[in-house]
């Protein structure tokens, strides 16, 4: 099969076209921009395209499937001539919903925890040799790829993202997977740039409820509010299965889930993570996986990729690194390490970086986020707005956006270099937050 990527690049189009292409399809692609890790892992396997730019000639007639990725443009001019061959079409989730057809598909939903409930999931059934197929928006660590795609597996595991198909299919990404099998961690409001409103944000998961198969199963959190109302009041056709957080204690730094067998010491912590272990839980055992199965592989998982990632460890100064930005993620993040040190002095850092967070009309929803922290610091940097011509927003808005008169603020990645080095003759805690990289700071040299 000969394939075409429009917008190779992208964190899941790359990880499908490398997967497509160890299936043994002809696969070429193109791009306006490459970044790291897509770009090394792209041309590893053959695959960087010679030139970067968009390049109508490259469509032929030749090509079985053209798969259009969502940093491309309804204009693109690769996309125009696809079109005027006629050539099949696929926006990313269409694919593999083609590809899993014939396969139970289990979905991850969810604004927050999708990543990490996926993981878990796939350490689980890693871990008693149970193969399936997958598909996860990061890229975590023992895996070449982050597509698995084969004839032969009985099931076909998602995670469930919420944000646009393509340029050409603005329906949500989930909405397209229809599955046997679904989870919804949670509904905090995100993407506002697509959802102006929480209603129309949280209508997005009813339709994605609406979605699964009659007769399919829905598991769900029932701590969040939002989400119980919304799946208890659904007529859909399924089976629910409600879950909570499960029983745990902490002693010394420790986290112990109480099972059947007694309490068992995890590798991950907070209220939030181990209720996601509880819907991965329900989600394996849904999947062949008994429970007493379930905990003996989920012991030894350590916790997803860029969630939670501990630094620096040492008896006096901790630091960790965890890729939240939405107020609902640092809001769980937070309470997750004031609970687990308890008796630490918390310094919380967190880094508005999205066009969301950077919004004045979403900044007021941070609020208290950050009221746990015996110091707590925001970064942003005040020409990323002005790129995008967008309002700048004042610090006394920033302060009062967070509700907090202490709060400071940091707009230079050399100032808040100098910041962290600055905490090294404390012994504290020291939690780092976003979902980008701090302005190019080097973490690695500031902590050497």
């Amino acid at each position: 099969m000969r394939v075409h990527f429009i917008a190779i690049g992208g964190s899941a189009m790359h990880n499908l076209a490398l997967a497509l292409a160890h299936k043994g399809a002809t696969v070429t692609g193109s791009d306006d921009a490459i970044f790291e890790p897509s770009k090394t892992r792209l041309a590893a396997k053959g695959l960087l395209p010679e030139q970067l730019g968009w390049d109508a000639s490259r469509i032929t007639s030749e090509i079985e499937a053209v798969i259009l990725g969502m940093h491309a443009k309804e204009d693109n001019p690769e996309l125009k001539r696809a079109q005027e061959l006629g050539l099949t079409i696929y926006s990313y989730p269409e694919y593999l919903f083609a590809h899993s057809q014939d396969k139970t598909r289990v979905v991850i939903g969810g604004s927050h925890g999708k990543t990490t409930i996926t993981s878990m999931i796939l350490h689980v059934l890693g871990y008693h040799n149970r193969p399936t197929d997958f598909m996860v928006g990061a890229q975590l660590e023992g895996f070449d790829t982050m597509v698995h795609l084969t004839k032969e597996n009985e099931f076909m595991l998602m995670e469930g993202d919420e944000y646009l198909s393509s340029p050409i299919d603005r329906r949500p990404k989930f909405h397209l997977y229809a599955p046997n099998i679904a989870l919804i961690s949670g509904i905090a409001w995100d993407h506002i740039n697509v959802f102006p409103s929480f209603e129309d944000y949280q209508r997005q998961f009813s339709i994605f409820i609406d979605k699964i198969v009659p007769g399919g199963t829905l598991v769900y959190n029932e701590d969040d509010p939002h989400v119980k109302d919304l799946v208890e009041n659904s007529i859909h056709p399924i089976k629910k299965i409600p879950y909570s957080v499960p029983d745990y204690n902490i002693e010394e730094g420790i986290t112990y889930l109480e099972t059947p067998e007694g309490p068992m010491p995890v590798e991950v912590f907070g209220a939030h993570n181990l209720s996601n272990l509880e819907g991965a839980r329900w989600i394996c055992q849904l999947m062949g996986v008994d429970s007493d199965d379930f905990y003996e592989a989920i012991a030894s998982f350590k916790g997803a990729s860029k969630r939670l990632e501990l630094l620096v460890n040492r008896p006096d100064f901790i630091v960790y690194k965890d890729f939240a930005h939405a107020p609902s993620k640092v809001s769980a993040t937070m309470s997750a390490v004031r609970q687990q040190y308890p008796n630490h002095t918390l310094v919380a850092c967190l880094e508005l970086h999205t066009y969301s967070s950077l919004s004045q009309d979403f900044i007021g929803q941070y609020g208290q986020t950050l009221d746990l922290a015996d110091e707590a610091v925001v970064f942003y940097q005040p020409e990323t707005l002005a790129l995008k011509n967008r309002p700048p927003i004042p610090p006394e808005m920033v302060r009062s956006a967070f509700k907090r008169e202490d709060l400071k603020l940091i707009t230079g990645s050399r100032e808040l270099s100098t910041y962290i080095e600055g905490l090294n003759d404390r012994p504290l805690v020291l939690l780092l937050m976003s979902s980008g990289n701090y302005g190019g700071l080097d973490l690695n040299q500031v902590f050497g």
